[in-house]
Order: C-alpha cells, then sequence, then structure tokens
C-alpha cells in the first residue's frame, strides 16, 4: 500500500504565484485580459504582452521583485495513480479477474510511487526517515492484527500445533502480526464461532500481509539502494530483475516463507528503484521515445513468457513472477514518463478529489482492512436468500447478481473501517485524528472548484 501512506505523498515543487501568472493548473485560470500600453520594461522582467491592466499600474521594481516561495503541493497525478490501483486491488480480491493483473499492475504502481517518496524523504537522516516510516505503518496493522488474531484463537487455532509450523516457530511467528518482517502464520481453514466468515477467511484476510512486510523490507534498504543507484544506475534497476531471473522461474529454489519474501523483494525491486530514478529526475533525462520503445519491449518479454508459463489462474501475472517483474516494470515507466505535476486534477476528474483524497488519506486502511471486508460480504448477501417475499424469480435474480451486490456492499464496510480505525493512521503520523479525511474542510470557503 505509496507506499501510500497517508498525507505524506510525493509533491512537486509549483511556481510560486505572483503578478503574473497564479499557481493554478493554465486550463483553470480565468482567460487573460487585454494588455495595457507600457513603457518598455527593464531586462529580466516579464514581457509586457503577459501584464494586465491593473498590474501595468504596479511599479517596475515591485513587478521585479521576487515573491515569497510557495509551499510544495501534493502531486494529484500521483494520488490519482495510487487511488486507481487501490480500487484494482479491491476489485480484483473481489471477483478474481486474471486480466486485471496485465491492464493495471497495481503493486508495482504502488511500489514506484513509495520508492518516489521515499526518496524524496532521504534528503534528510536515514535513520529518521527509517524510523518514521515504521512509526507510520506499525499502529494500523496493530490494530488490524488485534481482530485478526482474536478471531484465530476464538476458532481454537494453536500456532504451536498448527501442522504448517508448530512448536516454537509457530509461536514465534505471532511477531510477524506485530512487526511485519516475515509472512505472519495462519492456518487454512479454522472455525469462525461468530459465524459470518467461511473457514478459509484467514488465507483471504491475513495473506495481503505480504505487502507490508515487502515494504518495510524496502524502506529498511532503501539507504543503500539509493546509494547504490547514484553509483550504478543501471546496473541497481536491472539487478532485481536478475534475481527475479535466478529465485522466481525455479533456476534457484528458497523453500517456505523466506522463498516467498525474496521473490516478492525481487519481483517489485525494480519498480521501487524506478520510484527513486523519477524523484532523483533520471528518468527525464532519458529521451522520451528510447524510454517508452525500451519500456515496450521488456513488457512484450514479459508477456511472451506468460504464455509459456500459464498456471491454473490463466493469465494471471501474480502467479508468474518473471512476468510480473518485467511487466510491471515496463507499464511504470511509461506511467512515469508520461507524468504531468498536477496541483489540482483537471477538468472532469476534480470531481472525484474527494474520493482520491480520501483513498491516499487512509490507504492503509483500506489496504489492510478490504479483503478480510469481502469476505464478510458473502453471508451478508446470503441473508437475502431468507426474507420472506422472495419468490423464485427474485432468487434468480439474486443468483445472477449475487457478485455485484458484494461489490456494492464492500463499501459501506469500507466506509465503516476507515471510521472506526483510520484514525490510527493520524496517530501513527503525529496528527490530530480524523474520521473522514477526504479534504473538504481544509479547502478555502468561497472558493468554488471548476469541473
Amino acid at each position: 500500500m505509496t507506499q501510500p501512506y497517508g498525507d505524506d505523498v510525493p509533491s512537486w515543487p509549483v511556481p510560486p504565484a505572483g503578478p503574473e501568472t497564479d499557481a493554478r493548473p493554465l486550463s483553470t485560470q480565468a482567460p487573460a485580459q487585454p494588455a495595457a500600453r507600457v513603457t518598455e520594461a527593464p531586462r529580466g522582467t516579464e514581457a509586457t504582452s503577459l501584464l494586465t491592466p491593473d498590474e501595468a499600474l504596479v511599479p517596475a521594481q515591485a513587478r521585479t521583485s521576487a515573491p515569497a516561495p510557495a509551499k510544495p503541493g501534493r502531486d494529484r497525478y500521483l494520488d490519482l495513480l495510487r487511488s486507481v490501483a487501490l480500487l484494482r486491488v479491491v476489485v480484483y480480491h473481489l471477483f478474481g479477474w486474471a486480466w486485471l493483473s496485465v491492464v493495471f499492475p497495481s503493486m508495482g504502481v504502488m511500489f514506484a510511487l513509495a520508492g518516489s517518496l521515499m526518496a524524496r524523504s532521504l534528503n534528510r537522516p536515514a535513520l529518521g526517515v527509517i524510523r518514521g516510516r515504521v512509526r507510520r505503518l506499525l499502529p494500523p496493522l496493530w490494530a488490524f492484527s488485534a481482530v485478526a488474531l482474536s478471531l484465530l484463537f476464538i476458532g481454537g487455532w494453536n500456532p504451536g500445533k498448527d501442522p504448517d509450523y508448530g512448536g516454537l516457530w509457530g509461536w514465534l511467528g505471532i511477531i510477524d502480526y506485530v512487526v511485519p518482517i516475515g509472512s505472519p502464520p495462519f492456518p487454512f481453514e479454522v472455525a469462525n464461532p461468530p459465524g459470518f466468515l467461511e473457514s478459509s477467511w484467514a488465507e483471504q484476510g491475513v495473506g495481503p500481509l505480504w505487502y507490508l512486510r515487502t515494504y518495510l523490507w524496502f524502506v529498511l534498504a532503501s539507504p543503500l539502494l539509493l546509494w547504490a543507484f547514484r553509483k550504478m544506475p543501471w546496473a541497481t534497476l536491472l539487478a532485481p530483475l536478475a534475481l527475479t531471473a535466478v529465485v522466481g522461474t525455479g533456476l534457484v529454489e528458497i523453500p517456505g516463507r523466506t522463498g516467498e519474501a525474496v521473490t516478492d523483494f525481487a519481483v517489485y525491486g525494480g519498480c521501487w528503484v524506478l520510484g527513486l530514478a523519477h524523484h532523483e529526475g533520471v528518468l527525464a533525462k532519458v529521451p522520451r521515445y528510447l524510454a517508452v520503445s525500451g519500456a515496450t519491449l521488456v513488457m512484450a518479454f514479459g508477456l511472451w513468457w506468460a504464455s509459456g508459463h500459464l498456471t491454473e489462474e490463466g493469465w494471471d501475472l501474480n502467479e508468474i513472477p518473471p512476468a510480473q517483474a518485467t511487466w510491471s516494470l515496463g507499464f511504470v515507466v511509461i506511467l512515469l514518463q508520461y507524468a504531468p505535476s498536477w496541483r489540482e486534477l483537471p477538468g472532469r476528474l476534480a470531481r472525484w478529489d474527494r474520493p482520491i483524497t480520501l483513498a491516499n488519506n487512509r490507504a492503509v486502511t483500506i489496504y489492510l482492512w478490504h479483503n478480510l471486508l469481502i469476505m464478510a460480504t458473502f453471508p451478508l448477501v446470503d441473508l437475502v436468500y431468507s426474507l420472506p417475499f422472495m419468490t423464485d424469480g427474485l432468487v434468480s435474480a439474486l443468483d445472477s447478481t449475487y457478485m455485484f451486490w458484494t461489490f456494492v456492499l464492500v463499501w459501506p464496510l469500507i466506509a465503516l473501517a476507515i471510521v472506526g480505525t483510520g484514525w490510527v493512521e493520524d496517530l501513527a503520523a503525529k496528527r490530530p485524528p480524523r474520521l473522514w479525511p477526504d479534504g473538504a474542510r481544509s479547502r478555502p470557503k468561497g472558493r468554488r472548484k471548476r469541473h
């Protein structure tokens, strides 16, 4: 999950507002006023054709004085990408459509955005940055783990007697619910006394914690990765692909949870390094035609490899590490090469400003809880079958639209999770807790949004 964590997202300097222009995108600025005749401006001032009549009355000395620098603003393009990635993750886990991993490789995008943010933060001392990232990550995880472990223990799970872990290692694995240095243990089937979850709920609900584990290792490795990238950019970028070729193809097999962790680190390492490159400005120095052409070839290789290594899931790249690594890498290169720097969402996208802001401020909460909440939607929809007015026709209609109603229902449940536990993200970031941080109250009064 920029990595997507709260208000602290990648932002880029926006030209300060001054007499010649404002800080809004050009598409939202007011129509230019007729230029007034003025005497020749001193060297170093803006051309007189950019001045309005009122501005022409301002003395040249006042016009040429340097305005106060503006604070960096959020890059709304990156906010938009993160929101789309989160939406795709929810839809994928609900419907299981394999082709979504090709249309939009969400995890690669999210790791790239997180890498860019991490590079920006490493302008400060590395130890303090890492400590801050870990502090922001752990409290939301603890809130989720408290609920998950409670359900597991109520269901009768005993880590010491788990057939896959067992003994001392089973109990030590509980540490991963507190600090995600590895994959937390869980039973593939467990009783559910409350009765509202299937017996396989733990695999679905706890399984996505791999993302937090991988994110944590990237955070810890970022100072070294950034140093290596500045010294050897190409070698650092291609090293994760080389590692994927070793551990993701079966050439070298690392058993158990350690193998899973190494494979995930390798598959998405290239995207994380691309985020570093984006912040360092290296991507911008590569000619666009060259970057896009190279990215297209890398993506083509990924699809070619996938075509010869399809699993039971078909074209699900999540199950084919080399294909996932190369397709995600090329996809992210193209997204970042064409990245605008939006202070505000332009045009019709502006109507989505509030949900995009909310998704970015509660990205950790959404990612942590969405799969468990998806599991909870099924018994809720099943309750409709027992209603007294359900005829055979209505039952048939519900059968044919069952997944649609689970998709509709999961969003109110996610909203409840945001209100109920999302404020933990604020406490972790040392901010005042907020129930619904969609940015509505932070906008200046009297300002109307342009659509």
